[in-house]
């Protein structure tokens, strides 16, 4: 019932019409006349309704009235306790309640915690810079359904940011969305806040964040100093948080995208002419003006930017090809089996040779295109099948004179005698060239001229590189081509697994002999002899008989 209604059931009630006459010339129910004459005695008796406020409400007695005492002792005691074991503690008190009544009541007197109010803190020009990435899944329209990442970099004082989009978050694409930020604000700040990314907080010592080494040779080399935030704690950088808030708002929110590269040219056009000119809720300018203001206090940037490039070590299959995030790229034919080193900038792909000359050099592919193969014609021998032959025999004629000679009999005696020959020169990746020098004069010893044969010899006769020695023999590479040739090399990864055997202690070796008569010393044990004699020159080599005469 409207506010004019009761005024005018009063109005006829003080001229004396009776509450029926009053229901009968408004048309309403006699009981409504009546209430609202009742509220309005009371409400000139008592006070209620002057205000504006309404009444409270009476509360109704209720079953829990009298534990009260006993469920506020409980919270006083225990204060997370459930609402399921102060139900199960009432009820062994004689509460005959049901469960709803006792959880309503925690609620009551147990309100949840507010979170405390966040003091909004302001950096002077220059000071401080905030990164994050935001990740969003797009419909774009001629590639389809996928996830992309926001890069964004936001000035403390002026609030103008750097944005664009990429396919992952890893450190190569960090730090180049950092130089591509520092150009376009033309400047760095003395410091920048970020939320603990892995590629940069590698973990944390006590409350002490690790920074990942590599971030910090590229901070230093721009001259600012990274700051982590404290965990769990996204609102310590909110400058950067509430300017994706706008992006999704304004940026993302009524439009469509053909692709990555077209999000990104929107993006640019999107930075220039929407978010640099707006005026900002909190600072009453416009980013752009306030910027004019940060750029003279922003660290000049280097002459070099940072070389963003990644390096690593492809080892050239079978068909010349280097395989890299699942592409194959070309390289020379003369360097299948050969270990390389690979330069991976954001547009290229650069294969040099063991003495750090180029040799291959390829336009890479977007990260989207899996399973493709980049090959030039001046990597592909035009009599392919001599070329390769030449070149095969090069190449074995390194490894020595008797790898020389198990080449030109295997490809006298097997169909398909250069292929295997080539695949025999890529389990160089897998096991050592000592080993597999061993290996093919073993073979030829038997006049085992196949690759299978090689194979069963290095199963038995030698073990694959360790993760450790493969990380040795890229480190003796890259030393290598920065200073020559290296003396000293890393160990190996036997020499310190032998430190993780354990030790007995003093006077407990003969025990230990006893229980693993393979722990004997050299010269000791009688069967040593028998079990590392050398099998006689008619003795056919490991594997199956088939694959010798």
């Amino acid at each position: 019932m409207n506010e004019e209604i009761k005024n005018r059931i009063v109005s006829l009630r003080q001229s004396g019409c009776s509450a029926r006459g009053i229901a009968r010339k408004l048309g309403i129910p006699r009981y409504q006349v009546a209430k609202v004459l009742a509220a309005q005695q009371r409400a000139r008796a008592e006070g209620d309704g002057v205000s504006g406020l309404p009444r409270p409400k009476q509360k109704r007695a209720s079953c829990l009235d009298e534990y009260l005492p006993a469920l506020r002792a409980l919270l006083e005691r225990y204060a997370n306790i459930t609402a399921v074991r102060a139900y199960e503690e009432l009820r062994s008190q004689g509460f005959a309640g049901g469960y709803n009544v006792v959880k309503r009541a925690i609620r009551e007197l147990r309100p949840g915690k507010r979170p405390a109010p966040v003091v909004r803190f302001e950096t002077g020009p220059g000071v401080q810079a905030q990164m994050d990435y935001s990740t969003y899944t797009l419909d774009l329209t001629a590639e389809g359904r996928r996830q992309v990442h926001a890069f964004g970099y936001i000035l403390g004082y002026s609030r103008y940011q750097y944005l664009e989009f990429v396919e992952s978050q890893d450190f190569v694409t960090t730090i180049r969305g950092h130089v591509r930020a520092f150009a376009y604000v033309e400047g760095v700040t003395a410091t920048c806040l970020y939320d603990n990314p892995k590629v940069i907080v590698t973990g944390y010592d006590g409350d002490e964040p690790v920074y990942n080494t590599r971030f910090l040779a590229f901070a230093t080399h721009y001259g600012f100093r990274p700051v982590a935030c404290r965990p769990h704690r996204p609102r310590t950088k909110g400058k950067i948080e509430r300017q994706f808030d706008f992006v999704e708002r304004n940026l993302l929110n009524g439009r469509t995208f053909r692709s990555l590269a077209h999000l990104n040219e929107v993006t640019r056009w999107w930075l220039e002419h929407v978010s640099a000119p707006r005026i900002h809720p909190k600072t009453k300018q416009s980013p752009w003006e306030r910027y004019q203001e940060e750029r003279p206090h922003l660290i000049p940037l280097p002459a070099h930017a940072f070389d963003t490039a990644e390096v690593r070590y492809r080892c050239v299959d079978t068909e010349g090809l280097v395989v890299y995030c699942q592409n194959r790229y070309s390289v020379p034919w003369r360097y299948i089996g050969s270990m390389l080193p690979v330069r991976i900038t954001e547009e290229e792909i650069i294969v040099y040779g063991p003495h750090i000359e180029e040799v291959a050099r390829h336009r890479l592919l977007p990260r989207q295109v899996t399973g493709e193969t980049v090959r030039l014609k001046e990597h592909v021998p035009a009599d392919e099948g001599e070329k390769k032959y030449q070149i095969l025999r090069e190449r074995y004629a390194e490894l020595g004179e008797t790898a020389a000679r198990f080449f030109e009999g295997l490809v006298q005696r097997r169909r398909y005698g250069k292929d295997e020959a080539a695949k025999i020169l890529a389990l160089l990746e897998t096991y050592r060239r000592g080993d597999l020098v061993a290996a093919i004069e073993r073979a030829v010893q038997y006049a085992a001229y196949s690759r299978s044969a090689v194979e069963r010899i290095l199963a038995v006769t030698a073990k694959p590189k360790a993760a450790l020695n493969q990380m040795a023999d890229r480190e003796t590479r890259q030393l290598k081509s920065l200073l020559g040739d290296v003396s000293v090399t890393p160990r190996t990864g036997e020499e310190y697994s032998r430190l993780l055997e354990p030790r007995l202690p003093k006077g407990n070796h003969e025990e230990s002999r006893k229980l693993d008569p393979s722990r004997e010393p050299p010269g000791e044990n009688p069967n040593d002899a028998t079990e590392k004699e050398q099998p006689e020159p008619n003795e056919p080599p490991p594997g199956p008989a088939g694959d010798h005469p």
